[in-house]
């Protein structure tokens, strides 16, 4: 806990199907383990996300789709939030912007059940957010990594790695301390089974990794 909590406080500052062997009658029995069907992963290539209203622009795969997922969001209060999909492995990035110093609406607990609340977007709270939400995973996770990063564009950030057989399996976030703040999460949409789920986390690991260090802010963000 004291190595997480320096290393908030340092990233803060400087931001920065199963198959079972079956022995014959006489032959000797041997354990092995569950096995998974092997996965052809597609070719990768990269087309740039760079729509003139939004504040930020980036690269993604050419076998995903950007979609705004409206069942979630509210698009009139988060018109920058949106999903990178990727069908063929029934997953998504799920990707949330916040100006840094706006407003936004909150939900908060009350006597009478939640509510929803004006807010300010301080740097501090999105930060505690990202924390608190990655550590939600905390009940299933035996390990949760994070470390400090900076992109190629010199955009700061913490990148977490959760162990365990999570949905969310890798998360990040990205600043530049003053104005632009954007939280990423890659998400299955399937039981969550570490080993089932590796070979495709270990290859869209990759793309997250990508989309991380081609992030770029644009110059007049849209309010």
């Amino acid at each position: 806990m004291r190595s997480r909590n320096l290393r908030y406080i340092f990233g803060y500052l400087f931001l920065i199907p199963a198959i079972s062997m079956i022995p014959a009658c006489n032959s000797p029995y041997t354990s092995k383990k569950p096995g998974y069907f092997k996965m052809d992963f597609p070719e990768r290539r990269y087309v740039r996300f760079d729509d003139p209203s939004f504040p930020y622009s980036f690269e993604y795969p050419v076998y995903a789709k950007i979609m705004k997922d409206s069942t979630l969001f509210d698009s009139a209060e988060n018109p920058y939030w949106i999903n990178v999909d990727f069908p063929a492995f029934n997953g998504k990035i799920f990707i949330s912007y916040k100006k840094i110093g706006g407003t936004s609406v909150y939900k908060i607990k009350t006597p009478d059940g939640y509510r929803d609340s004006v807010g300010t977007n301080s740097l501090d709270n999105m930060v505690k957010d990202s924390y608190n939400l990655t550590y939600k995973n905390s009940v299933k996770a035996y390990s949760i990594d994070d470390s400090l990063m900076q992109t190629p564009q010199g955009i700061g950030g913490i990148y977490f790695k959760v162990g365990g057989n999570v949905a969310t399996a890798r998360q990040f976030f990205l600043t530049d301390s003053t104005r632009n703040f954007l939280r990423g999460a890659l998400y299955f949409d399937a039981t969550p089974n570490e080993d089932s789920l590796r070979p495709v986390n270990a290859f869209l690991q990759e793309d997250v990794k990508h989309l991380i260090n081609s992030l770029e802010w644009k110059k007049s963000p849209q309010s």
